[in-house]
């Protein structure tokens, strides 16, 4: 793989199989958000570059061999490119922390799940029968029901996870016999641009996958809308999935959504009756709400705690919270990076101030932390934050911050956590902690998100579904319903000895 950590790259738009500049010469430069030094620069493409990769995706998928591909082929280029993954591992996870702020081992541990999805999508098609053979009740009928590749694909992903959030999306897509463009963020695009290179090299055809680096209300919004795109996914906010939703509505292709989530983290009290269950709800409590300082999705940053444990819980919580790490993703030693830009940072910050107003009580962070040696002051640094007494009419516990911000809620008895937890116009996921294996399923039962863990957080497994309930999205990423997104149905139905109608007189 090229290194693209430090050298100057301008011709990131893949189309058609070549590298190109963007068509009006513009370029972005890509900063370092532990320091907010420039480290790259990218061609910033606009609707013009999203016409041409529209087009080459669109001629490789109706006169290109790939749609054709031998479903054993496809799975062979596969398990190549997750090998190319794992030879590029280093490289690719000290990239990944450059360009999103995450620590080194967090861009390794993503890079390891990139290989596993494209692994599992590999293996998932391979060993599907051909097609749903329907009895038609007569020996003359040959039915069946088949699948078909959908056709171009627009991708378009967020700058939290850039090459984690491309493999869902591209995996599924390639192993169903699609083409696409992708469209990553314009702040961290430098491991997409990376893994178009790896497909290339596994030997994928020229114009199947196509890349266009720029901004979502240019870029983005021309490849929702485009009359030759065939499906749009898009993972994201609430606000512009929404535009994506409308602005493909015209020409009715498939929609994909994997928005938002405002996700309970629910501990009964009795998860913390012994010492070793109360420090492990504790520091999945801590996991959930700041790995990558907070900027995941799934992030737990509703703590519902049961009233009789809580004054233990939150102070054990906020002390701990005060002892990570932060600095440079690439120190040694450091746990917790900076958040993605300077806007970032200034929406976390508003949020913490408005909870403040509104009666929350700060228990640790809540400010940008001192420099150091590790932790330049030019960089977009943030406290982990717990917000103590808060409740369902704070902004803070409404809408998703985003950043490394906890709000800690209470209850007294089992409805009213479950009622506190489905208390969100979001859904897409939570966890239970109880010692009581029957509680805790029948409360998981209850609960209106898209994944529920009970006694853990935030790991996913490839074989499983992921997306959500309500303003979450509509979307379902990895497992079987991931490459479904990716396809269309056909039903053949064969008479072997037609027969004349006679319906009509003639």
């Amino acid at each position: 793989m090229a290194d693209t950590t430090e050298r100057q790259v301008q011709a990131t738009i893949h189309a058609g199989g070549e590298w190109l500049t963007a068509v009006s010469g513009a370029t972005r430069e890509i900063l370092d958000p532990a320091d907010a030094r420039p480290f790259a620069v990218v061609a910033e493409g606009d609707e013009k570059d999203a016409e041409r990769a529209v087009a080459a995706a669109r001629q490789a998928f109706d006169h290109g061999p790939w749609p054709g591909t031998p479903v054993a082929e496809r799975a062979a280029l596969l398990r190549r490119v997750a090998d190319l993954l794992v030879r590029d591992r280093e490289e690719l996870g000290l990239l990944e922390s450059r360009d999103a702020g995450k620590t080194v081992e967090e861009g390794r541990v993503d890079i390891d799940c990139v290989a596993d999805a494209f692994r599992y999508f590999a293996d998932l098609v391979a060993a599907e029968a051909p097609g749903r053979v329907v009895d038609a009740g007569s020996p003359d009928i040959h039915s069946v029901v088949v699948h078909e590749p959908v056709g171009v694909c627009a991708l378009i992903t967020p700058w939290n996870y850039p090459l984690l959030q491309a493999s869902w999306k591209i995996a599924p897509a390639l192993a169903a016999g699609n083409t696409f463009v992708i469209k990553p963020s314009e702040i961290t695009p430098m491991t997409t641009i990376a893994l178009i290179e790896l497909l290339t090299e596994a030997g994928l055809p020229a114009g199947v996958a196509n890349l266009v680096t720029g901004p979502g209300h240019t870029v983005g919004a021309r490849l929702a809308e485009h009359p030759d795109v065939d499906l749009v996914s898009f993972t994201g906010g609430l606000v512009s999935g929404t535009k994506v939703a409308q602005a493909a509505a015209p020409t009715v292709k498939k929609v994909a959504l994997e928005l938002g989530g405002k996700n309970p983290n629910v501990v009964f009290a009795d998860a913390c009756a012994t010492d070793e269950g109360f420090d492990t709800a504790v520091d999945q409590a801590l996991n959930a709400a700041f790995i990558h300082s907070g900027q995941v999705c799934s992030a737990g940053a509703r703590l519902i705690v049961e009233e009789s444990v809580r004054d233990r819980f939150v102070t054990e919580l906020a002390r701990r919270a005060q002892r990570i790490r932060l600095g440079r993703g690439t120190e040694d030693g450091v746990e917790c990076g900076p958040l993605v830009s300077e806007q970032q940072r200034a929406k976390v910050e508003a949020y913490v101030a408005s909870a403040l107003a509104e009666g929350a009580v700060l228990r640790c962070g809540g400010k940008r932390p001192e420099p150091s040696d590790v932790r330049p002051e030019s960089g977009y640094f943030y406290e982990p934050t717990v917000l103590d007494a808060c409740h369902r009419e704070m902004r803070v516990v409404r809408e998703e911050v985003f950043g490394p911000v906890l709000t800690v809620e209470t209850f007294s008895t089992e409805e009213e956590a479950v009622a506190l937890a489905n208390d969100t116009e979001y859904g897409l996921a939570g966890a239970v902690w109880s010692a009581d294996a029957s509680k805790a399923r029948r409360v998981a039962a209850r609960l209106r998100h898209g994944t529920v863990w009970i006694n853990d957080f935030h790991p996913y497994l490839p074989q499983a579904e992921w997306g959500g309930f309500g303003r979450s999205g509509t979307g379902r990423e990895l497992g079987p319903a991931g490459l479904a997104e990716y396809r269309e149905t056909k039903h053949v139905y064969q008479n072997l000895a037609p027969k004349p109608v006679r319906w009509f007189a003639g």
